[in-house]
């Protein structure tokens, strides 16, 4: 059945992966609400910026991917609009850049909260987002893509949105930062893991294809296991025990880590993608509670 053409681009906006955008600011708006910093609206502006980063990021990954030969027929993953030929090239270059200039000038309003800087931390995004797989050096193809999500989806996303509501940066902020980067940084390594075969072909060294599938679920396991230990070390630092609510997901974790280990089939690691980005919205939402009790 021909998709319809609603059905198309929210395919290529990649559903799966939008809790990485939303958990940053989950987070840091919790711990905002913590320190009796919480703004509402600046938290909203936050989250449409990151949203549209992300989106923009998975249609520049639809273009690039497809000029470099690393989306084809052969491809085991969902289906790509361009590839697949449901959207010329040309359009979805038009669609990338619509959609990052609308996080651009979006993100200007955040200058209010946080000052003129904060417009080199936006264009910082949206080259990084851009760069991910295009240009002469892609991240993605050089084995930094992990890194890249860490930093920006973790580090820079939380610790950003708690900037422009308390109006100053927290230690605080840069450790919870640390397991929504790791956890964000897993929905990569299961992508990769799955389009390991096709992206070596491509030429797309991700850390899959450099290291291989072993590091990947040792890289999978040890995010999680650092991610469950940073609410340990909260309480320690004198946060209540609510902070350690993510503990409950830690069988859930578990299983991830063993469907990883097991999984056979593209359809099997389809289903764990989607799975590891619900992991990380619901860490965001049980660590989010714990800061904000």
């Amino acid at each position: 059945m021909t998709p319809t053409r609603n059905q198309i681009w929210l395919d290529a906006a990649r559903p799966r992966t939008l809790p990485a955008a939303v958990a940053p600011v989950v987070v840091g708006s919790a711990l905002a609400w913590h320190d009796g910093k919480l703004d509402p609206l600046a938290a909203l502006l936050c989250l449409g910026f990151a949203l549209l980063v992300q989106i923009g990021t998975n249609f520049a990954n639809d273009y690039y991917d497809f000029l470099k030969g690393a989306d084809t027929a052969a491809r085991v993953g969902p289906r790509r609009a361009v590839a697949a030929g449901l959207v010329a090239p040309a359009v979805m270059r038009r669609a990338l850049a619509g959609t990052f200039a609308v996080a651009f000038f979006l993100g200007l309003t955040l200058v209010h909260w946080g000052g003129p800087w904060l417009v080199a931390v936006g264009v910082a995004s949206i080259i990084s987002g851009i760069a991910y797989t295009g240009g002469p050096w892609p991240l993605a193809y050089l084995g930094l893509g992990d890194l890249f999500v860490f930093i920006f989806f973790g580090l820079v996303a939380v610790s950003t949105t708690y900037f422009v509501q308390a109006g100053h940066f927290s230690g605080a902020a840069l450790a919870v930062a640390v397991p929504i980067g790791l956890l964000a940084a897993n929905i990569l390594v299961v992508n990769n893991y799955r389009d390991a075969a096709t992206d070596e072909a491509a030429g797309k060294r991700t850390l899959v294809v450099r290291f291989g599938r072993g590091f990947a679920r040792a890289q999978f396991g040890l995010s999680l296991a650092v991610a469950f230990l940073v609410p340990l070390l909260l309480w320690a630092r004198g946060f209540s025990m609510a902070v350690l609510l993510p503990g409950l997901l830690i069988p859930l974790g578990w299983r991830h880590y063993g469907r990883l280990r097991s999984g056979q089939t593209p359809g099997e690691l389809i289903v764990l993608l989607g799975d590891t980005g619900r992991l990380l919205i619901l860490y965001a939402i049980l660590l989010g509670a714990g800061l904000a009790l």
